[in-house]
């Protein structure tokens, strides 16, 4: 009657199954007359399909349940069309029941209705080239410079929201303007609340309405790869909201989360933290993560609040969390099924990426499996994030007693595979933005934002930046409205995005920039300890006898002449790029294009350079050998 076979039963309760999509839940028959259902609910006393073409009478059309024991309730609807709305009418013991949307639905209503909706996934793919380069790729070695975008607030056509296909063509004109190789999408997983921005979801095979159909959305991903742009899907297994229509007591019982709260409810979040352990939670899940990657083609999955799984008294006091069975901390069922869901990715999407936004210091969360890790491709640097925006966030003056805070991160740069994150987090709640987090007058704003991203974009990791950021929006984001597109064509404001750009395209083309983002082989300190200057300087190298890139912070307002740093060879180091260009609306000081070694020794090398160091600026020098200043 279903498409499950006892091989999809197997793997479902082992918590295996990958590829549940279009096996659980509704599939459409052949010619779209009819829909099959299944769903699982081993607890109930019965389930009943309602919908639009039965009156949602509950009586017209009941499933019955397996033979099997797998707890799975199947049924065909004969008069079901594609495009209709349903529910299961779960019916509990003792009498009581619910109306569940399906946890498996490809598509649903528009919010605030609660709908699942009939729908097939038919889409005629045109990035064959894109894929097949993809799975060619190492993501480790290659440039990943990643717009972070809430699609209900990046930009709106008269207040409403752009449709997924308009979104597609001015998304993709802007991150090609800008430079970026990659978009990462926050949640579009269907959610209830659009003030959770996609964080509390209930749909997790179906793509919010708010933006338009399931095909649209594959366009949105369709053309950007025809541009040449990697999409990211922020992706959440670690809660789940309490709607009634969701997951929450499913068939009456708690079945997707755990019944006690002190392991099934989320204090922070007011939410349900799925049951790790048990097998078909797990299938449901990874069947979920698969299904974006390969049905949409998404390059890679962002998985939120990692950390918030790996603990067992994450956000809670003592006597609020049950341990493990060791008497540990660590949810040792959620670190399985980390583990699980990586390795499927790896072997089953190739060149896909796994990202974590883990927040701790649990060891190995982008190490291998076999080497006792988690597997993910790579895992975001929460301490450079909070340690960089706070040193920046010091007038000058006192940075001198902060030096550490700027180089510390380099101690531990290699001990993951890092994404360096200026977040969506870091410009809400009253903590302004990236702009007016920075210290100073006007100037000295714009200034200090153009260092810390010149410091941003050569520190080794990958980068990923919150859409507003790239022109300095001076108000922090609301999800409510729009970004401030006027104030992107200011002066100051365009400066900056055109730094951006060149930040960006300086990442790509320089593999000094991005082959070693990952291993120590690409980075070397030359000084680090001129506290008392608020100087920083250190190289990035690529391959042997490639270009070497040397990269200098003067952190303080005050222009530095003559400053001398060693480097490892004669030549004409030329400046490539100075985030206090005239261009990006700085004052124009610098070095007339680059400057020649001489063989004066510095910094324990046997060449070095006397720069002119710009106020609030980042310089980046590449060296030359056979160009000379004439």
């Amino acid at each position: 009657m279903t498409h499950l076979a006892e091989q999809d039963i197997h793997f479902f309760r082992e918590g295996t199954h990958t590829q549940l999509a279009g096996k659980l839940g509704a599939a459409l028959q052949p010619g779209g007359e009819g829909a099959t259902f299944a769903v699982w609910a081993p607890n109930a006393e019965a389930v009943s399909v309602i919908g639009d073409w039965n009156g949602w009478d509950p009586g017209a059309d009941r499933l019955t349940p397996r033979a099997d024991g797998s707890g799975i309730w199947e049924g065909l609807c004969a008069q079901a069309r594609h495009g209709q709305v349903y529910k299961y009418r779960v019916f509990a013991s003792g009498g009581h029941s619910t109306d569940k949307a399906d946890p498996y639905a490809l598509a649903s209503e528009l919010p605030p209705a609660t709908g699942s909706r009939l729908w097939s996934l038919e889409h005629e793919w045109t990035d064959e080239a894109w894929m097949a380069q993809r799975a060619a790729t190492d993501a480790s070695q290659s440039a990943m410079s990643v717009y972070e975008v809430h699609p209900g607030s990046w930009r709106r056509d008269n207040g409403e929201f752009l449709g997924w296909r308009a979104l597609a063509h001015a998304l993709g004109e802007h991150v090609t303007n800008m430079g970026f190789t990659h978009v990462e999408l926050m949640p579009v997983t269907e959610h209830p609340f659009y003030g959770s921005w996609g964080y509390q979801t209930t749909g997790y095979f179906a793509p919010t309405a708010r933006y338009g159909t399931p095909q649209d959305l594959k366009y949105l991903v369709d053309h950007l790869h025809g541009l040449g742009i990697g999409v990211l899907l922020d992706w959440v297994p670690s809660h789940f909201p309490t709607d009634a229509h969701g997951l929450q007591d499913f068939d009456g019982t708690h079945l997707y989360e755990h019944a006690d709260p002190r392991q099934g409810f989320h204090p922070e979040w007011n939410s349900s933290i799925f049951n790790y352990g048990r097998n078909e939670v797990r299938s449901f899940l990874l069947s979920s993560a698969l299904f974006w990657l390969r049905e949409y083609h998404f390059d890679g999955l962002r998985v939120d609040a990692v950390a918030s799984m790996l603990y067992l008294d994450y956000a809670r006091k003592h006597g609020e969390w049950i341990p493990n069975i060791h008497g540990g901390r660590e949810n040792l069922e959620a670190v399985h099924f980390l583990r699980v869901l990586t390795e499927a990715v790896a072997r089953e999407v190739p060149g896909a990426v796994t990202i974590a936004e883990e927040s701790t210091a649990w060891p190995g969360v982008s190490h291998p499996v076999a080497d006792g890790g988690l597997g993910f491709s790579m895992k975001w640097n929460m301490g450079w994030m909070h340690d960089t925006l706070k040193y920046f966030g010091q007038d000058p003056v006192y940075r001198k007693h902060h030096q550490g805070q700027l180089t510390f991160s380099v101690v531990y740069a290699f001990n993951e595979r890092f994404v360096l994150p200026l977040s969506h987090d870091e410009v809400v709640h009253g903590k302004g933005s990236l702009l007016t987090r920075m210290p100073g007058d006007d100037w000295q704003q714009f200034a200090n934002l153009r260092a810390l991203f010149g410091y941003m974009w050569t520190h080794p990791g990958k980068k990923l930046l919150f859409m507003g950021g790239e022109f300095g929006q001076r108000r922090e984001w609301a999800h409510d409205g729009e970004l401030d597109w006027a104030q992107s064509r200011e002066p100051r404001h365009a400066g900056l995005s055109r730094l951006i750009g060149d930040l960006n395209g300086l990442y790509r083309d320089e593999p000094a920039l991005h082959l070693h983002d990952f291993d120590g082989a690409g980075f070397e300190w030359v000084a680090m300890d001129d506290a008392a200057a608020s100087v920083i300087a250190f190289l990035r190298k690529g391959a042997p006898g490639g270009p070497q890139l040397l990269v200098v912070c003067n952190l303080t307002p005050l222009p530095r002449h003559g400053y001398r740093l060693g480097v490892p060879a004669a030549g004409y180091w030329r400046e490539v790029l100075n985030t206090d260009s005239a261009d990006y609306g700085g004052s124009g000081i610098g070095n007339l294009g680059g400057v020649e070694a001489d063989d004066q020794p510095a910094h324990g090398r046997p060449y070095s350079v006397p720069l002119t160091l710009p106020p609030l600026a980042t310089l980046i020098l590449r060296l030359e050998p056979d160009a000379y200043a004439a």
